[in-house]
C-alpha cells in the first residue's frame, strides 16, 4: 500500500468532508471505517424503493447559507418540513409545543389562555433552584406538559428517573404561541433526494476507501501509512481508556417492512408514555413523500452504552467533560480528532460539516 497524506478514520460526515477538502488541495487520502458501509450514522439504504435511515431520522436543517449551499452541491434536496407528533396513552399531539399542542391538551385557542395556564403551573412548582430534571421541567413548563410529553420520554431516553437526572439536560424548552408545527427554526430544511449515502460517496470520490476495517487492527500492520491521521472514533478508545471510559447513550432499532401503503401517516411519532418501550417510530417513506405500495418503519429504543455498542450521545455532565479534557490534553501531534466521538460533543449535521470545513481550512492552510 502506498503512503498517504491523511489516514481518515471514519467515513461519516466529518471524515468525508475533510477528505473532500483535502483532495481539492491535491492531498492523498485513505479513508477507513469499521462498518461495512460508508456514511456513518447518516447511512441510508434502499428497501422496497424507500430510502431507509438505518441509524435514526436525519433531517437536514441549518440557518447557515454557506453550509446549505455546500451540502446541496452534492445532492438536490426536497422541501420536507419536520412536523413530528407525540403519542401519549393513545392520544396524538402536535410538536413542538405550540398552540396546536395547547389546544389539544387544554382546549384553549388563544396565546393568552395558554400562557395563563403555564404561568399558573410553573408558579405552583416553586422558585427554588432546581436539583433535578423534574424540578427544572416543572419550573419551565408546568406539570401538564411535563407529565404528558417530557417525563416518560426522558426516562426512556436516559434510562433513569427524572428525579435522578441533572437539571442541565433541560436548559430550555421552546414554547411557541403560534399555530406552527415546524419543529426547527432554521431557514433551510429538507431531505436529500436519494438519501444521504450518495452525498458521502460523492465527497469520497478520489479517495481510497476501506470498509470493514478496524483502525487498531489496521494500523498495527500499517504503521506510517500516512503523514497524519484524522480520527473520528472515540477519543478515549484511541488512548486505550487510560483514564477510564467516557459515557454515552446508545440506540437500538427494530426495522420492518409492512405490506401496507401507510402505517402511521407521519414521518416521526414520539411515544411519550413510560410503559411504551420505544421512544419513537419512524416511517421512512414520508421523508421523501413516497407513494410505494409497501412501507418501512423503525422502532427506536434508547439504551445504556456498553463496550461493543454503538455510542450515539455523549453524556456531557461535569464528570465526563472533565475526563474528556484530560484525554484532549494528551499530546498527539500527528492526530486530528474530530466529530461527535472525537470531540465528545453532540453535533447536528450542519454543525459537523461546519466543524470539518473549519478543521480542514486550518490544517490545509499550513
Amino acid at each position: 500500500m502506498r503512503k498517504y497524506d491523511y489516514l481518515i478514520v471514519g467515513a461519516g460526515l466529518f471524515g468525508a468532508v475533510f477528505a473532500h477538502e483535502a483532495m481539492k488541495k491535491g492531498k492523498r487520502c485513505l479513508v477507513i471505517d469499521r462498518r461495512p458501509h460508508i456514511a456513518g450514522n447518516v447511512y441510508t439504504e434502499e428497501i422496497e424503493g424507500i430510502n431507509v435511515h438505518r441509524y435514526g431520522a436525519h433531517i437536514f436543517h441549518t440557518s447557515d447559507k454557506r453550509i446549505w449551499d455546500y451540502v446541496r452541491s452534492f445532492a438536490d434536496f426536497n422541501s420536507f418540513v419536520n412536523s413530528p407528533l407525540a403519542d401519549h396513552n393513545g392520544v396524538r399531539y402536535h410538536l413542538p409545543f405550540n398552540m396546536n399542542t395547547f389546544r389539544e391538551l387544554w382546549g384553549v385557542t388563544t396565546p393568552d389562555e395558554a400562557k395563563a395556564i403555564i404561568a399558573e403551573q410553573t408558579a405552583a412548582a416553586g422558585t427554588g433552584e432546581p436539583k433535578n430534571l423534574e424540578e427544572q421541567a416543572l419550573r419551565l413548563v408546568g406539570r401538564d406538559v411535563y407529565e404528558t410529553f417530557i417525563k416518560g420520554y426522558s426516562e426512556k431516553q436516559w434510562g433513569r428517573d427524572c428525579k435522578a437526572l441533572p437539571p442541565f439536560l433541560l436548559r430550555r424548552i421552546p414554547l411557541r404561541f403560534t399555530y406552527d408545527n415546524n419543529y426547527f427554526d432554521d431557514l433551510y430544511q429538507g431531505i436529500p433526494k436519494g438519501g444521504y449515502t450518495p452525498i458521502v460517496a460523492k465527497m469520497l470520490e478520489g479517495a481510497d476507501v476501506l470498509t470493514n476495517t478496524d483502525y487498531f487492527s489496521f494500523i498495527a500492520g500499517h504503521a506510517g501509512i500516512a503523514a497524519k491521521t484524522v480520527f473520528t472514533g472515540s477519543i478515549d478508545e484511541y488512548h486505550g481508556y487510560r483514564y477510564g471510559a467516557l459515557q454515552y447513550r446508545s440506540l437500538r432499532f427494530e426495522t420492518e417492512t409492512l405490506d401496507v401503503a401507510d402505517y402511521q401517516g407521519n414521518a416521526v411519532i414520539n411515544y411519550t408514555s413510560r410503559d411504551v418501550p420505544y421512544t419513537r417510530i419512524i416511517e421512512h417513506k414520508h421523508f421523501e413523500f413516497g407513494s410505494q405500495p409497501k412501507t418501512v418503519i423503525s422502532r427506536e429504543y434508547s439504551a445504556e452504552w456498553q463496550a461493543g455498542d454503538e455510542p450515539y450521545y455523549p453524556v456531557n455532565d461535569a464528570r465526563n467533560d472533565e475526563l474528556y479534557a484530560k484525554y484532549r490534553a494528551l499530546p498527539h501531534p500527528d492526530v486530528i480528532f474530530g466529530g461527535r466521538l472525537g470531540e465528545y460533543k453532540y453535533y447536528d449535521m450542519d454543525d459537523v460539516i461546519a466543524a470539518a470545513l473549519a478543521c480542514a481550512e486550518k490544517e490545509l492552510s499550513r
